[in-house]
């Protein structure tokens, strides 16, 4: 079979397209049929970020397929079933692969409405939006005439986060660094568009309050100016750090506002979340917009499709067909 094999080398690792006929141990094999691309699989593809813990390593955080074998109860063979995170990519060899054996945990079924195709244009990216919206729904945060910002709002988890959070009623602000992609944005859903220039600056301790809290991908100065700027009882989900990983901030916002700053990550998240968040996809993304935000490329332009992403020159979702 096919697989994006990355190989530990005296200095760093390389990475390559190889013919492989092993799999891992594993309680369950999958027939692969789409990955995709996301912020984590560009960095370990070009390896310019420290996404790999072992080697050899089969890339891909994300897959979709059929389940071929299982020595388990909970899956059989014939089962349509979603991988993402769990260490897929990174400990445990990933969706860049023709077929795949993991670990029944690292598994759930994918939702009867969903195909193939459309799992992995949501992906990790939507998945983790969806996380962002669940803690944003647990805090308490209803829809208002303030606006909700989400940061990075072209990106992947950006662009779900739009449609979601406009799905949901909410009023959204979408943050951006190209002012070309307004009617995009605003196609999702958007209310206005925010220059990405607005928030990327090193803020005020305490700032007027502007914003109803928000989803940041961003990080860094970005995610300082929009905790300064959340009003009373405010909300963000907190889940990307493009922008740099530090947070320069007081406590004022905290302790004067009561704003929520909420940690979302999508790695080991649990199997019943997991099942929640896929059962919520695919009954609150809106399909005609979601093809819109996507498009499916073959794993043999992985590497330049990385470079593009790192460049941010590509807007949406990438889905990969490991049969290409």
């Amino acid at each position: 079979m096919k697989a994006l094999l990355a190989r530990k080398q005296e200095k760093g690792y390389s990475v390559a397209l190889e013919e492989i006929d092993e799999v891992p141990p594993g309680e369950v094999t999958v027939d692969v049929r789409y990955s995709s691309l996301n912020y984590k699989d560009a960095l370990a593809v070009t390896a310019k970020g420290k996404i790999i813990r072992k080697f050899p390593m089969v890339i891909g955080i994300d897959l979709a397929g059929t389940v071929v074998e299982s020595t388990t109860d909970e899956f059989k063979p014939g089962d349509r079933v979603i991988g993402v995170a769990q260490g897929l990519g990174e400990t445990e060899w990933g969706g860049y692969a023709q077929r795949q054996r993991v670990l029944a945990k690292t598994l759930v079924p994918m939702p009867a409405t969903l195909s193939f195709e459309e799992s992995m244009q949501i992906g990790t990216a939507g998945f983790t939006a969806m996380l962002c919206v669940m803690a944003l729904d647990a805090y308490g945060l209803e829809p208002s005439e303030r606006e909700l910002v989400v940061t990075g709002a072209a990106g992947g988890v950006g662009s779900i986060a739009v449609m979601l959070l406009a799905h949901r009623g909410h009023r959204v602000a979408a943050s951006t660094g190209r002012p070309e992609l307004e009617p995009y944005l605003r196609n999702l859903g958007a209310t206005s568009i925010l220059p990405r220039g607005e928030l990327a600056k090193k803020p005020a301790p305490l700032e007027s309050e502007r914003w109803g809290g928000g989803i940041d991908t961003v990080g860094g100065d970005t995610l300082a100016t929009l905790f300064a700027q959340t009003a009373y009882e405010g909300a963000i989900a907190c889940c990307g750090m493009a922008g740099g990983h530090e947070l320069n901030t007081t406590v004022w916002p905290l302790i004067l506002r009561n704003v929520a700053l909420l940690g979302i990550s999508s790695i080991h998240t649990s199997k019943a979340k997991r099942n929640e968040a896929w059962s919520r996809l695919a009954a609150e993304v809106e399909r005609d917009k979601l093809a819109e935000i996507c498009r499916t490329e073959p794993l043999s332009r992985i590497q330049e499709l990385s470079e593009d992403v790192l460049a941010g020159n590509v807007r949406g979702r990438i889905v990969i067909d490991v049969n290409r």
